[in-house]
């Protein structure tokens, strides 16, 4: 899946010169979860951007499947995010005007799906997450937790290859982060993605395959403790492969008057 050889990054700072990445070396497998710790401030979050094609190394290769994303045109990486990458932020990135349903159908508008697929299409990934009931919400009505998983719909709803996560439960109390996780755990099982997650949690990074740190720009590798049994249990449901798991107390939105306001969707 992916191969980076002698990856670096450098940003200019004033006359100075900061290394974010210094020499790395990565190769991460088909279908391979790892988790990516380390210091504020080392390289964790580049590194991830990197992956994802969203910067470009400043030198080195970074192969994805056969392709190197360092060389490709703007134009080529932009068609890569598109359709290969889905992406799970910390602060959810969701458009604030835009119902959950409309949010999820953004993720398509960049691939030409027709309107009517988009919203088929958005609606069994939120039903996939647990929010089928939820379309309509925008996401001022939502709670966190249902946030991240109109947030996680998003990116899996153009079917990637590869999911990129960047502390998605860093915004989240205990209980839901355990929730959040364990959603993404079952979709990596159950869809064969390739999963890369940033985060501080070790109780997070301890359920991945591999656990690297980054530290001053360099990433190595240490094993993980036992993984712990996800929180969310897969079911047939759809395409998706899975039913809407239950929503705790913690993850129902506030009490809203009236419908939920949304617009239609005209990214």
């Amino acid at each position: 899946m992916y191969k980076l050889s002698g990856v670096t990054k450098n940003y200019a700072k004033g006359r100075e010169k900061v290394a974010a990445l210094r020499g790395v070396d990565l190769v991460v497998e088909d279908a391979e979860w790892l988790a990516i710790q380390g210091p504020t401030g080392h390289g964790k979050s580049t590194l991830l951007q990197i992956l994802g094609g969203l910067d470009r190394p400043s030198a080195g290769i970074v192969d994805f499947d056969g392709r190197d994303l360092a060389q490709l045109r703007e134009a080529e990486v932009t068609r890569v995010r598109a359709t290969s990458v889905g992406f799970v932020f910390q602060t959810f990135n969701l458009i604030p005007t835009l119902s959950a349903q409309e949010n999820v159908e953004a993720a398509l508008v960049p691939l030409h799906v027709s309107a009517t697929a988009r919203r088929e299409r958005a609606a069994i990934a939120l039903d996939s997450v647990g929010l089928g009931d939820r379309l309509r919400h925008v996401p001022g009505e939502l709670s966190g937790g249902q946030q991240q998983r109109v947030a996680i719909a998003r990116a899996l709803v153009k079917e990637p290859k590869v999911l990129l996560a960047d502390e998605p439960t860093g915004n989240l109390d205990e209980d839901t982060r355990d929730e959040i996780i364990g959603l993404l755990e079952v979709m990596w099982r159950e869809r064969g993605l390739t999963m890369v997650v940033v985060t501080h949690d070790s109780t997070i990074a301890r359920r991945a395959q591999r656990i690297g740190v980054m530290k001053n720009g360099r990433l190595n590798f240490k094993q993980p403790a036992q993984a712990q049994p996800a929180q969310v249990q897969p079911a047939q449901a759809q395409s998706s492969g899975l039913q809407p798991p239950d929503l705790p107390a913690a993850d129902r939105p506030p009490a809203a008057d009236g419908p939920p306001a949304g617009s239609v969707l005209a990214d």
